[in-house]
């Protein structure tokens, strides 16, 4: 099975269209579903964040699949195809798992190290293990992507090499010491805004969410109080800066509800707060796409080539066992095809001679397998040296051809599995 990577980001698509394209809950698990369910796809894995929207596939037919994920996220957001097309991008086989790689590690964010995506991607997996839409194949590159973003954030300075979402958008604020905040919702990115005003030596920190003891676990932890989400528009009237990120998936926060004077930072993808709220004298409203184009928090630095060098030394370490697994089956059908010849002609001979003596057999039994390991010892060990090199594979290959081997047979199938 090959990986397919197949996606759009704010690298490659404007926020409005982030926005149509992406998935949550429900309609998460459907896409999931869906595309597992295609007859060309084996497998499948989907990151669904503010920043992006990529589907991960094991396939054995590149075009076929392309074709099918494509049509199905067109289906799904409703998007047609010829719109969708322009704004996606493909990557197959060592680019897919280059680029999976370096999105874990923060390498393709909006804000280039910021820590979120690692526990996004791993939410996103343990929702496909838990429908049943990986297996092997994404199950171990996932499992490998997260060991490689979490090397990145605790070997390297990338953590410190862009703010997060939430700074890079305070940061068009002004200073926010001494002013009132309401944030909206008190999920992971509401808690990481919560926890930045705390820092900027914001005291007076309000927390609104639909669940009102989540939110007041939340108001506890930066020293602030919860209200019950009912008293959001009451709260906008005196708010300096509100922050929302909810998976409401529709506005929130309308013209109607804000007053001169209020910043406003909409992190979510749909957007809770109405772009309209623009056009009220002396408000200002930042939502993902002015981060985007603002270019706060995409420099590359020394942590960022440091991650970059740690990302290429990853992946040449995954493809190296990659291609050395896939040529373990071969070597076992050759020992299982010799130890059946081996054991078929000691047959024979035991039935010629069947008065042979036992210690005698034994001997001959011994020396005849000794004679097959040593005489496949050196073409096995080689094979799997020569198949960690690009283009490998033939050489199993031609072990196949010249011996007439099946590494689908029950008996190699069994001792890989073991």
């Amino acid at each position: 099975m090959s990986v397919l990577a197949i996606g759009l980001s704010h690298r490659t698509a404007p926020v409005a269209l982030l926005e149509r394209v992406s998935v949550s809950g429900e309609a998460l698990v459907k896409l999931l579903y869906d595309v597992q369910q295609d007859p060309c796809v084996a497998e499948a894995f989907v990151v669904s964040t503010c920043n992006r929207v990529e589907v991960y596939v094991a396939v054995d037919r590149f075009h076929a699949a392309v074709t099918a994920v494509t049509g199905l996220l067109s289906l799904h957001s409703g998007v047609p195809v010829d719109e969708l097309t322009p704004h996606l991008y493909v990557h197959y086989e060592e680019q897919a798992v280059e680029h999976l790689f370096s999105m874990v590690c923060g390498l393709e964010s909006m804000v280039v190290g910021e820590g979120q995506i690692l526990g996004q991607t791993r939410h996103a997996l343990k929702l496909a293990q838990k429908h049943g839409t990986v297996g092997a194949t994404l199950n171990e590159l996932v499992q490998q992507a997260l060991r490689v973003g979490k090397r990145a954030h605790t070997e390297t300075g990338i953590d410190k090499a862009g703010a997060s979402l939430v700074s890079a958008g305070l940061a068009l604020a002004g200073e926010p010491a001494g002013r009132r905040a309401l944030v909206i919702g008190a999920g992971s990115m509401s808690s990481l805004a919560a926890a930045t005003l705390a820092r900027a030596g914001v005291t007076d920190i309000v927390i609104a969410n639909r669940t009102y003891e989540r939110g007041a676990r939340l108001a506890e932890t930066v020293g602030g109080r919860a209200v019950e989400f009912s008293a959001v528009a009451r709260e906008l009237a005196t708010a300096d800066i509100v922050i929302t990120c909810t998976g409401a998936g529709r506005h929130l926060i309308g013209a109607d509800m804000v007053s001169p004077g209020t910043f406003l930072l909409d992190l979510a993808l749909p957007h809770d707060i109405d772009p309209a709220v623009r056009a009220v004298p002396g408000v200002t409203l930042v939502d993902l796409e002015t981060i985007r184009v603002s270019g706060i928090g995409s420099r590359e630095g020394d942590a960022v080539r440091s991650v970059r060098k740690l990302v290429a030394q990853e992946l040449a370490a995954y493809l190296e066992s990659e291609r050395a697994a896939k040529v373990t089956p071969t070597v076992v059908a050759l020992r299982s095809k010799a130890a059946g010849v081996v054991e078929s002609e000691l047959g024979r001979l035991l039935m010629r001679v069947p008065d042979l003596d036992g210690k005698l057999r034994d001997e001959v039994t011994l020396t005849v397998q000794r004679v097959v390991d040593k005489l496949l010892h050196e073409p096995t060990v080689r094979v799997k040296r020569l198949a960690t090199s690009p283009g490998g594979d033939h050489y199993a290959e031609a072990l196949r051809e010249l011996f007439d081997l099946d590494p689908k047979t029950p008996e190699a199938v069994r001792e890989v599995e073991l």
